[in-house]
């Protein structure tokens, strides 16, 4: 199969919001759905951030996005920018959960859990059950993982509050994805038990060149590491454009099947995206419900209670 951008259908009247759209990945997702006519909302942390990549998203796609501040670290914070997307739209045709941390030192969010599994997946868990009354027209929910959830077998509500002492950052970073990926496919289950017009799908880029890979080292104060995480992505990994494909193409492929989840076609380490198989722990049904209801505890917003409306 080939796919490109220029597959991506007509999205006008549209509107998709893209988490960590400021750079890396996310960016390349925002500006191809502004390309193709969407209403892009740019959900990023940092505000001065956000302005510099709205200003650089209007120049290319020709089409201004909306900024939308959101610290998905920060569960009053989700709250807050869900509430405002509720005031100011009826409907959200693409949720874009693409915002991630990846192997920083240890550090905790706002609320007291560990940094990654608490923004890469408690924070979009959160945001989307906020918004899920906005999400039951045929909407799509994308939720970006990683090919790291193969090297972990599973996760405990432990994780979720791992102290300083046992923290080991490339094995969160993993369990994290595969909360990702529990997620997707539990939201898929429930979706669809539900009768609710909606498709959770999964994606993940492969190896892709974004700041990403140098940032865990930069708030370790290891400049060199820093720097040799950028040389060697810079000749290895594809572009983040490219590895921006598998969100696009889970985001707007026409036949996408509900659960599915995309990844790059060459050993899913670069290239054409395709639909691609997660772990067996990713696809464990007991699992998935288990980390739901932590969720639910965790964040104080059950998604299940409005997909049910």
């Amino acid at each position: 199969m080939t796919w490109s951008t220029a597959d991506i259908p007509d999205l006008s009247g549209k509107l998709a919001l893209v988490t960590g759209a400021t750079s890396g990945l996310g960016y390349e997702t925002a500006l191809e759905l502004l390309r193709h006519g969407a209403d892009v909302l740019v959900a990023a942390r940092n505000p001065e951030k956000a302005a510099q990549a709205a200003e650089t998203l209007t120049q290319k796609a020709g089409r201004a996005p909306i900024v939308l501040e959101l610290d998905l670290a920060d569960l009053a914070s989700v709250e807050k920018a869900a509430g405002e997307v509720s005031t100011s739209y009826e409907r959200l045709d693409l949720l874009i959960n693409n915002a991630g941390v990846m192997a920083p030192p240890y550090r905790e969010t706002v609320d007291g859990f560990e940094l990654q599994i608490g923004t890469n997946h408690l924070g979009h868990f959160a945001l989307t059950g906020r918004l899920m009354p906005l999400l039951v027209q045929g909407s799509r929910v994308v939720t970006v993982s990683s090919f790291m959830h193969k090297t972990v077998r599973g996760i405990s509500e432990a994780d979720l509050r791992r102290p300083a002492g046992s923290y080991r950052k490339w094995e969160s970073y993993g369990k994290s994805k595969l909360a990702n990926l529990l997620f997707t496919l539990e939201l898929d289950r429930r979706a669809r038990a539900a009768g609710a017009d909606l498709l959770s799908v999964g994606a993940h880029p492969g190896y892709a060149s974004t700041h990403l890979q140098a940032a865990g080292p930069e708030l370790a104060g290891n400049r060199r590491q820093a720097q040799l995480w950028a040389v060697a992505t810079r000749l290895v990994a594809q572009s983040a454009a490219a590895g921006a494909w598998p969100s696009l193409y889970a985001a707007t492929y026409p036949d996408l099947r509900p659960g599915s989840f995309v990844g790059p076609g060459f050993f899913e380490y670069r290239g054409t995206p395709k639909v691609v198989l997660p772990t067996r722990t990713a696809q464990d049904a007991e699992l998935a419900k288990e980390l739901w209801d932590w969720s639910v505890e965790a964040t104080g917003v059950d998604p299940t209670l409005t997909v049910l409306r």
